[in-house]
C-alpha cells in the first residue's frame, strides 16, 4: 500500500508539470550516475525523522507529538547490530527537540549514523501559505517561500547537530521546479525525494511513475545527485507496470487484479505496508537487475506503536525490527554492504 496516499486530498488540485529539469521530471539517459568498480552494490537506510500526526486529518501547524523519539535508541542499537548506518532526515520539530537532538547527535558523533534534512512545510516557518493538500508539497510553494523554509531548516539543523546536512528529502516527496536550484544554493549535494514508480499528481504532487530507481544527476553540472527510494516491478508483466498503473487512474482497483494474481507487483522497499517476504522479492529483483544502490526508507513514528497506520501494537514494532534483520541478512548473503554519504560521493563518477 502507498502510505502517502492514505491522506485524503481535500478539494480539486492539479499536478505540477515538469519543466525540463530532472526535478520533478525524469532524467535523460546521459544523466544516469556511474560508480567506480569498488563500489559494487550498496544499501542506504533513510529515516524520515518527523513529528507524529494524524495522517488522515487536515494539516495543522500545532497538533503533533514527539513521543516516539524515546524509541529511537532501541532502533539505533538494532541498526548497529545488523550493520546498518541510518541517515536521519530530520524536520523542523525534530531539530528543535532536545531529546531527539541528543539521541541522534550521539549516533552521529560516534559515526554510526548520519544527519540529513526533510521539509514538512506545514510545520516549518515562515508560515505564509494556506494549509491545504497542495501546499503540503513544498515544491508547489512560491520560490521565495520554499527557499526561506529550506534555508531556515538547514540552519536549524546545523545549529542543533554541529554540522550542515548534505542530503535532503522533501516531505511527501514534494519536489518542484525550483527545488534543485534551492538545494544547490544551500550546499546540498544529494536529493532523495524521488519515489520511483509512484504518482502523486492526483493530490497535487509530482509524478514519479516514469522515474528510474537508479541514481542519476539532476543537473548538467553534476553538482546534485538524486538517490531515488527503491521501488521495483516484479512478475511476468513487470515491463508493463507504468502503463497499467496509469490505467488505474480511470479504472479503480485495476492494478490490484494483476497484483493478486502474481502477474505484476509493485514493491517498495519499506517495512511500512510491505511484509518481509514481499520486500525480499523486491530486493532480489533490484539486485538481480544490477541496481547499484538500494535505498530503504521508513518514518520514525513507526518505531513506536500507535503513530502510523502500519505500527499499531508492540507486536507490529517487533515485526518491523524482524523485517530489518531479514533484509540485512539477505543483503549480507549477497555481499551488499551499507553505504554512507561519503562512500556514495567518493565513488560516483564526475566525468
Amino acid at each position: 500500500m502507498d502510505h502517502e496516499a492514505l491522506r485524503v486530498p481535500r478539494g480539486s488540485v492539479s499536478g505540477t508539470e515538469a519543466t525540463g529539469s530532472a526535478l520533478p521530471g525524469p532524467p535523460a539517459p546521459a544523466r544516469m550516475a556511474r560508480f567506480g568498480e569498488s563500489f559494487r552494490q550498496r544499501v542506504l537506510l533513510t529515516i524520515d525523522t518527523e513529528e507524529e500526526f494524524d495522517w488522515n486529518a487536515p494539516f495543522t501547524r500545532e497538533q503533533h507529538g514527539l513521543e516516539h523519539v524515546a524509541a529511537i535508541p532501541r532502533f539505533q542499537a538494532l541498526c548497529e547490530e545488523i550493520g546498518a548506518h541510518p541517515v536521519y532526515l530530520v524536520d523542523w520539530p525534530i531539530a528543535g527537540d532536545a531529546q531527539a537532538v541528543e539521541i541522534i547527535g550521539d549516533a552521529v558523533r560516534r559515526g554510526t549514523a548520519e544527519i540529513g534534512m526533510q521539509l514538512h512545510p506545514w510545520v516549518n516557518p515562515p508560515f505564509e501559505e494556506a494549509l491545504c493538500p497542495r501546499n503540503s508539497f513544498a515544491g508547489n510553494l512560491p520560490h521565495a517561500l520554499e527557499a526561506e523554509k529550506l534555508a531556515r531548516l538547514r540552519d536549524r539543523i546545523e545549529a542543533a547537530f554541529g554540522q550542515a546536512p548534505i542530503i535532503y528529502r522533501a516531505g511527501r516527496y514534494g519536489v518542484g521546479p525550483n527545488t534543485a536550484g534551492l538545494l544547490k544554493a544551500n550546499d546540498i549535494r544529494i536529493d532523495s525525494s524521488v519515489r520511483s514508480l509512484f504518482d502523486y499528481s492526483h493530490q497535487g504532487g509530482p509524478d514519479f511513475s516514469r522515474h528510474p530507481a537508479a541514481p542519476y544527476w539532476i543537473d548538467e553540472e553534476r553538482a546534485l545527485l538524486e538517490l531515488p527510494l527503491t521501488s521495483v516491478y516484479t512478475g511476468p508483466l513487470r515491463t508493463l507496470g507504468p502503463q497499467l498503473h496509469r490505467a488505474q487512474r480511470h479504472i479503480p482497483h485495476f492494478f490490484a487484479a494483476f497484483s493478486h494474481s502474481g502477474l505484476l507487483e509493485r514493491i517498495a522497499l519499506t517495512p511500512e505496508g510491505v511484509n518481509a517476504e514481499e520486500a525480499l522479492r523486491g530486493l532480489d529483483a533490484a539486485l538481480d537487475a544490477g541496481l547499484p544502490l538500494i535505498v530503504l526508507s521508513l518514518h520514525s513514528p513507526s518505531l513506536a506503536p500507535g503513530h502510523t497506520p502500519y505500527v499499531k501494537s508492540p507486536q507490529d514494532v517487533a515485526e518491523l525490527h524482524d523485517w530489518m534483520r531479514r533484509i540485512y541478512a539477505r543483503l549480507a548473503a549477497r555481499g551488499v554492504r551499507s553505504a554512507r554519504m561519503r562512500d556514495v560521493l567518493r565513488a560516483v563518477d564526475l566525468g
